[in-house]
């Protein structure tokens, strides 16, 4: 047994016996060991402990826009552990890596989106951002106003209460304890979220949240219109507006953020993940300036919220040099002309296979539908994506179904550094993939 084989079986027995996965089957842990064990990453690509190297179709969780290896930001982070690891931002110390994001993040933010408060993490910026809500209309003496209007099949996190929020039933099954006051409505209806408010009363709503592409939820994005009439009804219920940007933001959909693609300003805007492209924790909630200064003029005593990670210096530190990255490479505008070309080679594709339906692409987040008959969407009866992205792993090309419901749907997130070549060997690993379990399959 070579010193490789060795190793490898040695992790593979420590990862069961120790390691709980998130978002995992414990049991096929346990059969089968980790499915991958990943090494080094440069650029789209990872590497396993065995040398074999994937294509990182989802830039891991929809994160690592500026790609893997990034010295930068390995130096920016080494040199503020050496000055200053950790302070707290607690009774209003401070630090200036967070002062200086603070101040970036809302400078790039649309319109009065000025005041940020700093998280871990996307279910740690909704939680936030729930809290200061109703905390706002506490203050502004309507303390009845607490309820959170979501939609159906929207992701918000895994916390209690991003879990309540988010409007996939297969993840409220862990729990038996969802958090009150969540209410969810039909996805891009803007009738529906009348009928709602009207229903439950907007003396009693204090927001209504909503991804501006619906990630998790199978890369659902929105009509023409449809954010702009929610912009108008909310203004109209005097309900503030949650945008969740965690998964669109930093230039996911081709623009920084995806609220610009349709020129409305939230009230709240959630981030993470693209903040420092998952080189290390770190999330945010940004308010408008009519939010903030009403904190500032009606609140009383202490802000009893904050997490131990706050505004970390570090963490801070790496966010600013990431979104530097970001800004000189022009990674936004390469996500808008790579998710083009993706999206046309994908479409290309349905006329040569029988099993492609849909395929929808904003920026460099799209999906693909898998359909029976391509003229009627009619679904298989036994799900084929998961086979598909089996079949594309094999042959180095990292995906991720969305199987909710009745969806068989394969989706995107490469890494925003992704250029042509890479496009093309990303299209050619899964069209042969897609055609291996089409021949099984009729």
């Amino acid at each position: 047994m070579s010193i490789n084989e060795t190793l490898t079986n040695e992790l593979v027995e420590l990862d069961k016996k120790h390691f709980i996965h998130p978002t995992s089957s414990i049991k096929e842990q346990q059969e089968n060991g980790p499915a991958i064990i990943f090494k080094e990453g440069k650029g789209v690509y990872l590497t396993d402990i065995e040398g074999k190297k994937y294509i990182e179709g989802m830039a891991s969780l929809w994160n690592v826009n500026v790609g893997y290896g990034r010295t930068e930001l390995a130096e920016a982070a080494k040199e503020q552990l050496e000055t200053l690891a950790f302070a707290s931002s607690f009774a209003t110390f401070s630090n200036e890596p967070a002062i200086r994001l603070a101040t970036k993040v809302a400078d790039m933010a649309p319109g009065d989106l000025n005041a940020v408060f700093f998280t871990s993490g996307g279910s740690e910026s909704n939680d936030t951002s729930y809290k200061l809500v109703r905390h706002y209309w506490k203050i502004k003496g309507q303390p009845n106003k607490t309820k959170i209007i979501s939609r159906e099949r929207a992701y918000h996190g895994v916390a209690v209460g991003s879990t309540s929020a988010t409007g996939i039933k297969d993840f409220h099954h862990m729990t038996t304890s969802l958090a009150t006051g969540f209410v969810h409505t039909e996805s891009f209806s803007p009738e529906a979220l009348r009928k709602t408010i009207e229903a439950e009363g907007a003396d009693t709503i204090a927001a209504f949240i909503a991804e501006p592409v619906q990630g998790a939820g199978g890369v659902n994005i929105p009509p023409d219109g449809y954010f702009q009439e929610i912009r108008k009804i909310c203004d109209e219920y005097n309900i503030l507006l949650i945008a969740d940007e965690v998964i669109t933001g930093f230039g996911r959909t081709g623009k920084m953020f995806a609220c610009e693609h349709w020129g409305i300003v939230p009230d709240v805007m959630l981030l993470a993940k693209g903040i420092s492209s998952g080189y290390i924790p770190l999330g945010a909630v940004v308010v408008r300036d009519h939010v903030h200064q009403d904190f500032i003029n009606l609140s009383e005593g202490t802000l009893l919220h904050g997490f131990t990670y706050s505004g970390h210096p570090t963490a801070c530190a790496v966010g600013l040099k990431n979104i530097e990255i970001l800004e000189r490479e022009n990674l936004v505008q390469n996500s808008k002309e790579m998710g083009a070309l993706l999206h046309e080679k994908l479409r290309a594709f349905q006329s040569e296979t029988n099993i492609v339906g849909e395929v929808r692409f904003l920026g460099l987040i799209g999906a693909l539908e898998i359909v029976k008959n391509q003229q009627t969407n009619e679904r298989f009866s036994e799900k084929l994506a998961p086979q598909i992205i089996t079949e594309a792993r094999k042959r180095g090309l990292i995906l991720r179904t969305v199987t909710f419901g009745d969806s068989d749907t394969i989706v995107f997130a490469p890494p925003l550094v992704i250029n042509e070549e890479e496009v093309n060997e990303l299209v050619s690993i899964l069209k042969a993939a897609i055609l291996e379990v089409q021949q099984a399959a009729l």
